[in-house]
């Protein structure tokens, strides 16, 4: 079915901060529409909505912005301050309040920025309730919330939730580089593994609103790594702008991608039967490899499309609590109810806790099938369908792999990308698969 969504992505509303579409108007506006779908879904005049941000400048004037539109049809807005995504999303769960609300773009850079909703079980919203949210949107926007707005203190109930993940003193003697990305992580994650005694090499954390992802985090470990290997860690972990996202490197500075530690958490689960309905869930993205390695475990792998809201949506259907993406969104739904890259971590802390085994040596459970990736910035999104040489070309690929490989065509749901992926049994003949895709995208789209 075709997605009926003017604003909405596949992570919220986001844009260049300023321009037509992230502004203060359209947050006010943004801001009043959700609190109607609110009401209209059950909420109590007067109920809490919980805001957070990430450290972007423009963040403190859309919080103003979207709070009064949200007073205006009466709701009551509450400031979690600078807190990553997944504090906002516990606290809407803990304490049923109508909306969490997270004003950010995530990895993006610092010109651009976001605004992300939260229902009241703490999980984001569904594109269907999305669309209502579009379809209540005022015609014209009004005025910012004049007084500073009550506090939640989001940040507080995180650590303490997070830090009992592990046993008090647990990384006592434990070196590890952790980069924050100059973004909403800076104070959390780093309160909570020094409070477990880890020694902390510090990368990405002095956010002046302006820095965010700016050549660090999750989106550019190469300094994280070099840090590992310059101070002999046992890791480095990274997080994007507002921290649900974790990417990890090893003691040796490699970078592990989220099928890596995807599996090396699925095979914990499995060796400790915890893997509850016995599955994981992962986007079209993963690697074949994980399908492979569960299957072989007694365990399934259910695929949905890219995006850790649908992995989630997934998880809830099949009863599953462990899913995640290969981009690094990891999902522990008994603990948090959307992707967190601090829980993340803190799992695979336990896994080489429990193990005595390093990240170079616990990696090696995931055995990759043959991938090859690709991405063309586009001047237009045009309908994959009304490409006529990029159809065929990808029918004719998937008829030439057959069940042994695949082929993912998709546009990125934040920005004008289209990516292309094909996987197999054979590094050469992948090669030749994705030129072949390429060059037919090339034919019909215009790459900037």
């Amino acid at each position: 079915m075709e997605d009926a969504r003017k604003y909405f992505g596949t992570d919220g509303v986001r844009g260049v901060y300023g321009g037509g579409l992230m502004n203060e108007d359209f947050a006010w506006r943004l801001g009043a529409a959700a609190a109607r779908f609110a009401l209209e879904t059950g909420a109590a005049p007067g109920a809490a909505v919980i805001i957070g941000r990430d450290t972007r400048t423009s963040g403190g004037s859309l919080e103003q912005a979207l709070a009064g539109g949200l007073a205006s049809a009466g709701l009551k807005p509450l400031a979690a301050g600078i807190v990553p995504t997944p504090a906002v999303s516990l606290a809407v769960r803990e304490s049923q309040a109508a909306l969490g609300v997270v004003i950010t773009a995530s990895h993006n850079p610092a010109t651009d920025n976001g605004i992300k909703f939260f229902g009241r079980s703490g999980v984001k919203l569904t594109d269907r309730e999305e669309l209502r949210i579009e379809q209540l949107l005022p015609a014209a926007g009004g005025p910012p919330n004049p007084a500073e707005l009550p506090r939640y203190g989001a940040h507080v109930l995180y650590t303490r939730t997070v830090s009992a993940l592990l046993p008090a003193g647990a990384l006592r003697g434990w070196k590890i580089v952790l980069d924050t990305a100059n973004g909403a992580a800076s104070g959390t994650s780093r309160t909570v593994l020094e409070k477990l005694g880890a020694e902390l090499v510090l990368v990405g954390n002095r956010p002046d609103g302006q820095n965010i992802n700016a050549g660090v985090g999750s989106q550019h470990p190469e300094k994280m790594c070099a840090a590992v290997r310059a101070a002999g860690a046992r890791l480095g972990i990274a997080h994007d702008g507002d921290a649900d996202r974790c990417v990890l490197c090893d003691e040796f500075g490699e970078v592990l991608d989220g099928d890596e530690v995807l599996a090396m958490l699925a095979m914990r689960a499995v060796q400790t039967q915890r893997l509850v309905a016995n599955t994981l869930v992962v986007t079209v993205q993963s690697n074949l490899g994980v399908d492979a390695l569960l299957q072989a475990s007694g365990a399934r792998v259910c695929r949905t499309q890219v995006g850790d809201r649908y992995v989630i949506e997934r998880m809830l259907s099949e009863g599953a609590t462990l899913g995640g993406e290969s981009s690094g969104h990891i999902i522990f739904s008994e603990i948090s109810p959307t992707g967190d890259g601090l829980v993340a971590a803190l799992k695979i802390l336990e896994v080489m806790l429990a193990a005595g085994k390093p990240l170079s040596e616990l990696r090696q459970v995931l055995k990759k099938f043959p991938q090859r990736s690709a991405t063309l910035q586009v001047r237009e999104k045009k309908p994959l369908a009304s490409l006529r040489h990029l159809t065929a070309e990808i029918q004719a690929v998937e008829a030439e792999l057959g069940t042994s490989g695949r082929v993912l065509v998709r546009y990125s749901g934040t920005e004008s990308l289209l990516r292309l992926l094909v996987e197999g049994p054979a590094e050469i003949r992948v090669n030749a698969c994705l030129e072949r895709l390429l060059a037919a995208a090339r034919l019909e789209l215009e790459v900037v």
